[in-house]
């Protein structure tokens, strides 16, 4: 069966998008919950944060302090670097797992790796397609404003801290245009869907 990853800029649809091809029929694989479960107290992630970070890194309750460490990130490339060379292992690792274990299930048409930091972090090295998801950067800027209730110049801070889409396209096997409503761009992954699944079916009967 075809493993598929899904990525795309902050703010860009992923989480509409993995949600629709779950009701589709599709199993998703969500990195970004991965990485919240590497990081749970007493976990080999969570030894090494706290490790480099100190305790400034975590909570009263041991949990990661998630807007400290956010602060620090986006502040200093550098340190955003160390921190994801401690998740991203972890991460790819349990991905692996998860793909070998769907792979057994004949009923499943189609896996989808939901992760934001794909390319960053090697994991397209893992999946027979990437789709990409293209928003433009204004957009982004004004999406994650509202959805996150941040200044503009915060929200542009976050866009910069990630690699850009024109990048990420140079990866894409298939790009999904985000930039109108929402039912565009369903329609967008529906057609896919019918090209990598229904059609493939169809032709395997």
């Amino acid at each position: 069966m075809l493993v598929v990853g899904l990525t795309g800029g902050i703010a860009s649809g992923k989480s509409t998008i993995s949600n629709y091809l779950k009701s589709l029929g599709a199993v998703v694989i969500d990195a970004d919950l991965l990485a919240r479960q590497a990081v749970e107290p007493g976990e080999k992630a969570w030894q090494k944060i706290r490790d480099y970070f100190g305790v400034q890194a975590l909570n009263e309750d041991r949990t990661l302090n998630r807007k400290k460490i956010a602060e620090i990130i986006f502040a200093n490339p550098r340190e955003r670097e160390v921190l994801n060379k401690i998740i991203h292992p972890e991460v790819i690792k349990k991905t692996k797992e998860l793909i070998d274990k769907y792979k057994l299930d004949e009923q499943i048409p189609l896996i989808v790796i939901d992760a934001p930091l794909l390319i960053e972090a090697g994991m397209q090295e893992l999946v027979d397609e990437v789709w990409v998801i293209n928003v433009e950067p204004e957009l982004q800027i004004k999406r994650v404003m509202a959805r996150d209730k941040i200044s503009e110049e915060a929200a542009i801070k976050r866009l910069s801290s990630q690699m850009p889409t024109l990048e990420k396209l140079k990866y894409a096997n298939r790009v999904i245009n985000n930039n109108q409503n929402i039912e565009e761009t369903l329609h967008q992954v529906k057609k896919i869907w019918q090209e990598v699944v229904e059609k493939k079916h169809v032709n395997k009967g």
